[in-house]
């Protein structure tokens, strides 16, 4: 069970980088829509790394800002928390890619 809550979680976070798709209705378009939208698997990791990248980039400036006494202390706890969740979130894809791969690297031809 604890494998298709970490599936259910992968899911959940491919729908919200591809733009707030939900998981749980596909469509008899599924599979066309990545090429219909001019992107496909590439474009949303790479959207994914720009955003957490991106979200990195404003926890740390949230901390300089606080070092320097110029910033709140609630907006850097806020802003390391997003940080964290969407590096747990790169890191929970990265490991359903390899095992994906790993899986597709047994399979007899």
């Amino acid at each position: 069970m604890v494998n298709g809550i970490a599936a259910l979680d992968a899911i959940g976070a491919y729908g919200r980088v591809a733009g707030g798709i939900a998981p749980a209705a596909p469509s008899a378009k599924s599979p066309a829509a990545p090429a219909e939208s001019g992107g496909g698997f590439g474009s949303i990791v790479s959207q994914m790394v720009g955003g957490t990248a991106e979200t990195l980039g404003k926890a740390e400036q949230a901390s300089l800002r606080q070092i320097a006494g110029k910033g709140d202390l609630i907006d850097v706890v806020t802003a390391i928390g997003a940080a964290e969740n969407a590096l747990d979130t790169m890191v929970a894809v990265r490991d359903k890619v390899v095992s994906a791969y790993g899986e597709i690297m047994r399979m007899q031809i």
